[in-house]
């Protein structure tokens, strides 16, 4: 079966959020005075997460990505994922880390049926990454990616989100380690999704301007994406082991080819990253709804899904939330 929207897309990708928790409290994801923790009744038990993604795998899921907060701080996950690998469908397991506890459990995960890694990244610069993060892990997560690395996960994506002004100057940096290692850099958009008192317009850096910058390394020849759906332009520098790829939600979105919904950890169906809407799987799972039941939620959750987001359209106040909220 296949999951098609209203605007004829094709959906067979879920974001599951396991918890809005996390080791970092980076500025751009939550506000400095953090947020109301969700306690461990109202979040969704791995079982409750296995019987969803075996209800959108025969609606026609075949790819998740697990997310948080931070995935890697809730106890067991690798039994979620070894869980997630038996349900027949389901093609291929990522997850989005910030790096911090993956040499910890790189092998595990490996050997439960993770597939690919994209690790949260905006800063090499010691204090820069300390001042970003509120934390001052950075060895740690260099670790864990050469952990990864070494257990075969590939590609090993980077993501960077630059900041005018902040750590922009560290762009061309992040591009070079495509030179030696063959790692996916990825630079990211700027979003209004975290605290208030950070975001504003021109602090996003347009995609076009970082590939300028860029440029200057080398030609950028652009490449078939041979890694899965997914919203990044992907390029390979001139000489390059590895690729860069851009990802534009503001500049130049790409809803069009949105595949997506989302799972919140406290058990929320969303449609599109910046909307509102939303609807409770989990009152309908607690509340002893059947699988059809379940899957009718599904189904509404496509039938609801917007045609594009509305950032640049709307004023900020209306858009910010807290991604450890939502899945990063």
């Amino acid at each position: 079966m296949e999951l098609t929207d209203s605007y004829n897309r094709k959906i067979d990708y879920i974001r599951v959020s396991v918890t809005d928790r996390c080791n970092l409290r980076c500025i751009y994801c939550m506000p400095s005075e953090g947020v109301r923790e969700i306690t461990h009744t109202e979040i969704l038990r791995y079982e409750e997460i296995v019987r969803l993604l075996s209800v959108a795998a025969d609606l026609g899921i075949k790819k998740v990505r697990i997310t948080g907060g931070e995935p890697l701080v809730r106890k067991g996950l690798p039994s979620l994922i070894k869980a997630i690998s038996n349900i027949k469908g389901i093609e291929e397991i990522s997850l989005t880390t910030n790096g911090v506890l993956l040499r910890n459990f790189a092998r595990e995960l490996k050997e439960a049926g993770l597939k690919r890694l994209n690790i949260s990244l905006d800063s090499m610069n010691p204090n820069r990454y300390e001042e970003i993060t509120r934390g001052n892990n950075l060895a740690d997560v260099w670790e864990g990616i050469k952990i990864a690395e070494g257990l075969g996960f590939s590609p090993i994506k980077i993501n960077m989100v630059p900041i005018r002004g902040f750590n922009d100057n560290e762009i061309k940096d992040f591009a070079s380690l495509t030179f030696n290692k063959p790692y996916h850099i990825r630079f990211i958009e700027f979003m209004p999704t975290g605290a208030k008192e950070i975001w504003s317009k021109d602090k996003c850096i347009p995609v076009q301007e970082i590939r300028d910058l860029i440029s200057e390394l080398g030609e950028l020849k652009p490449i078939k994406n041979e890694w899965g759906s997914g919203p990044a332009k992907n390029f390979r520098i001139d000489g390059a082991k590895g690729v860069v790829g851009f990802i534009s939600a503001i500049s130049d979105h790409f809803c069009g080819g949105c595949n997506r919904l989302r799972l919140t950890s406290d058990g929320k169906l969303r449609p599109c990253l910046f909307s509102s809407l939303e609807i409770d799987l989990k009152k309908a799972i607690r509340d002893g709804g059947s699988d059809e039941d379940l899957r009718r939620i599904f189904v509404s959750a496509i039938e609801i899904k917007p045609e594009k987001h509305y950032i640049n359209e709307l004023p900020p106040e209306l858009l910010i939330k807290s991604m450890s909220k939502i899945g990063g």
